[in-house]
């Protein structure tokens, strides 16, 4: 499903942001793992995953690339996990909140039961057992964490982990894979703040954000928004859309310090 999706997006942004509904169907029909998977059932399973896609008409858009970054809905994330890795391992807290144009527009917050709690881990985050003794079950509460997600746009810091946990777990109990478009906040701010080390707890306080709890999930997710807040607020004019600011996130530091002085760059070809 992962390629799928990759594929998905990268051939509607080489397009333009669209693509004709029948090109699209044959692009699925490509790139499906088996030949037992119907078209029509994929394209649900895509659109379920989070991907920013809608259907008008004969055409398929991706909605990131002409939705200005200043009308997205961003969702910052955070979790804590009982271990580093997803098949060996478990998330114990989600905390999460919706974030536009400068301000907070719902939250999440949730424990999850777990049987093994290590030491470490507790005196790494605070979290004690008896704090997810009588928490719902990961199977009731990735369900509402996925409804609360939407089609956001997911953002982290250090995105690799807190994303590839999540769409593992969520694969884990039959949610299907995460395609929700994805933002680094450390990508962000190594574009756009100077500092000596990028870590959230270094930038905690070298940005004066001063969020007094680090390591729980819902402060560290609030302690990112307001790098993606001051990150924002620095990015080139040039960048207008989603697409555009997740393309700046990537682009080499030095070019993307470059456009911070008077240059201009527009998004061609899905670069």
């Amino acid at each position: 499903m992962r390629p799928l999706i990759d594929n998905i997006v990268a051939a509607v942004k080489r397009r333009g942001g669209r693509m004709e509904l029948e090109a699209f169907r044959k692009l699925i029909q490509k790139t499906r793992d088996s030949l037992f998977e119907d078209v029509d059932t994929l394209t649900e399973l895509v659109i379920a995953s989070g991907v920013p896609i809608e259907i008008v008409g004969e055409e398929v858009v991706l909605k990131t690339y002409f939705r200005p970054w200043r009308e997205e809905t961003f969702c910052i994330v955070d979790i804590e996990t009982n271990g580093s890795v997803p098949n060996r391992s478990q998330i114990i807290e989600i905390g999460a909140l919706k974030w536009r144009n400068g301000e907070i527009v719902d939250r999440f917050e949730s424990f999850a039961a777990c049987s093994y709690l290590p030491y470490n881990i507790s005196e790494i985050t605070g979290i004690m057992p008896e704090d997810l003794a009588d928490a719902p079950p990961l199977a009731k509460m990735l369900p509402r964490f996925k409804a609360f997600l939407g089609d956001t746009v997911f953002v982290a810091h250090n995105i690799s982990f807190d994303y590839n946990f999540v769409s593992h777990s969520f694969e884990r109990f039959g949610l299907g894979v995460l395609g929700n478009r994805k933002l680094c906040t450390i990508e962000l701010a190594r574009r756009t703040i100077e500092a000596e080390r990028y870590g959230l707890g270094h930038l905690n306080i070298a940005l004066d954000i001063n969020t007094l709890v680090h390591h729980r999930a819902y402060a560290d997710a609030l302690t990112a928004s307001k790098v993606l807040e001051i990150g924002l607020k620095r990015v080139p004019e040039s960048v207008v859309t989603t697409e555009e600011l997740i393309d700046f996130t990537k682009m080499p530091v030095k070019r993307a310090k470059a456009l911070l002085n008077n240059g201009e760059w527009r998004m061609e070809n899905g670069e």
